[in-house]
């Protein structure tokens, strides 16, 4: 085994703290790689408040992070000691199901090993996540990380990033195009961004009027207030797709009028159950979506056009022993709009 440091939930109290961890010896097509920057996700920040270490399992979070390979196994081909990788939430797929084979392992239907909190396929141990010194990984899970990218703004590109760029290449957004993104934050101003290079008309819709500066900043062509009556009704039937990023309960109503006939509402940031009214679909033969991660090919074609369009995510970068704070500020929203920790103070 080898052994590392990172930050793990001990017991009963969700604070992380410092502690020795073990990574598997490298398997023939594995990678060793030396983390550098790891993103703070909300999924991480839900982990962390609903673990329950029964049946002794243990939780290091962590799923997008890049750093420097340091070593490999004997069957790598792709990557050498010394190169810059990204690693996502995905480390694992059966690679053998119709899902697998279309390059959209983040739907396998074995269903996929995750970064943290996963079974491995092999030992049957949890995997460990990215708030931590070393991560092994398959190679075919790992990513070069192009030149010109900041391997710490770049670390978020690997979940919220891929998770915006999944629905928007999906459903088409290119010149011509009108989109409107639900939410600023660690999602929603990457999908501006990610929005606005692949030539869309690109609308914010926030809560707060506050956000109109940032909006424009990210290249926004313009704010609309959702608790503003008029601007919502002038706002009616406007967009093609509507990315819903907003990561809390919400009533998906407002948002499905927005959008366009037969276009698309695609709800990405609240995970848990929604109720939708059949006449916002029914007028206007609207859709609705959803998207989750990406597969490999979206991976690296996400990275490829980010590099092209020098897309990273506006980040506050923290020394990974202020990750509790970093946790806290999060479920306050007292983030613009992705904490990024720097893991080397782990040495």
């Amino acid at each position: 085994m080898r052994n590392t440091v990172g930050w793990q939930v001990e017991g009963p109290s969700p604070a992380l703290r410092r502690t020795p961890l073990e990574r598997r010896d490298l398997r023939p097509d594995d990678l060793a790689v030396r983390v550098d920057y790891c993103g703070v996700c909300h999924t991480d920040l839900h982990a962390v408040g609903s673990w329950d270490d029964a049946g002794g399992r243990r939780l290091v979070p962590g799923h997008e992070f890049t750093g420097v390979v340091t070593d490999t196994g004997p069957a790598v081909t792709r990557f050498a000691v010394g190169a810059p990788v990204a690693v996502g939430n995905i480390v694992d797929s059966c690679g053998e199901c119709a899902m697998c084979r279309a390059g959209q392992e983040n739907f396998c239907h074995a269903f996929p090993t995750l970064t943290y909190d996963g079974t491995d396929r092999h030992d049957g141990l949890a995997t460990l996540g990215g708030y931590s010194r070393e991560y092994v990984v398959r190679d075919r899970f790992a990513h070069p990380l192009p030149a010109g990218l900041d391997p710490a703004a770049a670390a978020p590109l690997l979940c919220a990033g891929v998770t915006v760029w999944e629905p928007l290449h999906a459903l088409g957004v290119g010149p011509g195009t009108r989109v409107a993104v639900a939410g600023l934050g660690g999602l929603g101003h990457l999908a501006v961004k990610i929005a606005v290079a692949l030539g869309a008309h690109t609308s914010v819709v926030s809560r707060s009027p506050d956000k109109a500066d940032d909006a424009r900043r990210l290249g926004a062509h313009g704010l609309i207030v959702s608790t503003d009556p008029e601007q919502m009704a002038d706002a009616r039937d406007r967009f093609d797709v509507v990315i819903d990023t907003i990561s809390v309960p919400h009533d998906l109503g407002p948002y499905l009028r927005l959008v366009a006939m037969d276009g698309t509402l695609s709800h990405l940031g609240h995970l848990g159950p929604v109720t939708v009214e059949t006449l916002d679909l029914l007028i206007g033969r609207k859709k609705l979506s959803s998207a989750g991660s990406g597969g490999m090919p979206a991976m690296a074609a996400m990275l490829d056009f980010c590099a092209e369009h020098g897309i990273t995510a506006d980040i506050e970068l923290l020394p990974s022993a202020r990750v509790n704070e970093a946790l806290d500020r999060l479920r306050r929203g007292d983030v613009r709009y992705r904490f990024v920790l720097d893991m080397s103070d782990l040495d």
